[in-house]
């Protein structure tokens, strides 16, 4: 009689390819929060806040098409090596900026790694597990990465506060670079089980994926509604999302290390749910936890514009993050079992920029409601689409009982 071994949910590749991901989000989220608060040192204004962030936005439009694709074809790892070799140069781009106009180059650069990267995560996760468990398998490695929200914010907050801006910025690009060397090293020794023969990047082969991409987004499926949905979301979302530290500081009287800490109570919080979220998913279905997150996110804005002390903030940030961890696993899980996963890279980048061309002027647009009308109406009409998305959700958001691959492309042929 063969015995059966419980293989686990996260392979050795996976392990390494979580601690790699960890370490250089580790760097990014000790100054993700602050950078609007570091442009205002600069010179800028919260109008001019609002003009960078959505001008470096029209970079990543361009770049996430391409890094999906490019994902797609030669494989996750060998993308991800690439974008933190992009990552290193960014933050020596942040780190030289003299003024908030030269920001806008830096963190044009700074950009690339998110294009390789993020459209290689999801992937990968979804490559290397069973669809039966990858609600689980992504609510697991949804938990693990909040180690980097727990640690990098306030490590972020302390040495910004203590030390000054340029410091912080250093020590971030150091882990950064120690987790590049750590994902060229995994590329180049590595291989996941899934991995197909690395493709060549043609222009016809581009072609051919966003064709058939584009056919999928305005198909009128659930892919369709992924994308009005998001798309929504994220106009709604940018309007404030840049503005919360800034309302934060200048509004609320939050210091620097305090704002490092609520990042920290957000990632602590986001711990509690994404496993949750992933045993929903793979047991109800994903627009359960969709739907609850989003009503959680809206009852955390409704208390976020009520107080004015820290106490009442660090009990929005509990909320925001449990709300957040349910959203997460439940979307890439979604999304992983109505996309043929040859295509995973392409549409995320995909995705992504046609959300991101829609929301473009929302973080300008934002910081002129602050300052034309008051710093609490883009957080108000934040919370009203939050509310608002839920009933699209519920409706739509139904995983087909066979879903049909596109012409042309093998379910078979799993390319990494």
């Amino acid at each position: 009689m063969k015995s059966t071994e419980k293989q686990p949910l996260l392979t050795p590749v996976m392990r390494w390819f979580m601690f790699a991901m960890v370490l250089a989000n580790i760097a990014s989220s000790m100054s993700r929060m602050l950078l609007p608060i570091y442009l205002t040192e600069l010179g800028a204004s919260v109008g001019q806040v609002g003009l960078v962030f959505t001008l470096t936005s029209v970079v990543i439009l361009i770049l996430l098409i391409l890094g999906g694709w490019i994902s797609d074809s030669i494989g996750r790892l060998r993308a991800i090596a690439i974008g933190s070799v992009g990552g290193i140069l960014g933050y020596i781009a942040i780190l030289l900026a003299p003024s908030w106009q030269w920001m806008v180059v830096a963190l044009s650069i700074h950009q690339i790694p998110y294009a390789l990267v993020g459209p290689s995560f999801g992937a990968f996760i979804a490559e290397n597990s069973a669809e039966e468990n990858r609600g689980k398998v992504y609510g697991i490695t949804d938990t693990f990465y909040q180690i980097t929200g727990v640690l990098g914010p306030p490590l972020g907050g302390f040495l910004a506060g203590a030390f000054g801006f340029k410091l912080m910025l250093l020590v971030a690009a150091i882990l950064y670079s120690l987790a590049a060397v750590l994902r060229i090293w995994m590329a180049t020794t590595m291989r996941s089980p899934a991995e197909g023969k690395p493709e060549k990047l043609t222009t016809a082969s581009l072609r051919t994926s966003l064709t058939t991409m584009v056919s999928m987004l305005i198909g009128g499926g659930v892919i369709t509604w992924i994308l009005v949905t998001d798309g929504v979301r994220d106009i709604a979302f940018r309007l404030s999302n840049e503005l919360q530290p800034l309302y934060l500081e200048q509004v609320a009287g939050i210091s620097i290390e305090e704002i490092g800490i609520l990042g920290a109570i957000f990632s602590i919080a986001m711990m509690f749910t994404p496993i949750i979220s992933g045993r929903i998913s793979d047991k109800y279905g994903e627009r359960v936890p969709i739907t609850l997150g989003f009503s959680m996110v809206f009852v955390a804005f409704m208390i976020f514009l009520q107080v004015n002390v820290f106490v009442g903030f660090a009990i929005t940030w509990v909320i925001f993050g449990f709300g957040v961890g349910l959203l997460s696993p439940a979307y890439s899980s979604l999304i992983s079992k109505v996309v043929p996963q040859k295509m995973l890279g392409t549409f995320s980048g995909l995705l992504q920029s046609s959300i991101g061309l829609i929301s473009l002027p929302a973080p300008w647009l934002g910081a002129q409601l602050w300052e034309r009308f008051s710093p609490r109406l883009p957080f108000i009409i934040t919370a009203a689409f939050s509310l608002i998305t839920i009933i699209p959700t519920w409706f739509k958001f139904k995983v087909p009982e066979k879903v049909e691959e596109p012409p042309g492309i093998d379910a078979g042929d799993v390319g990494t």
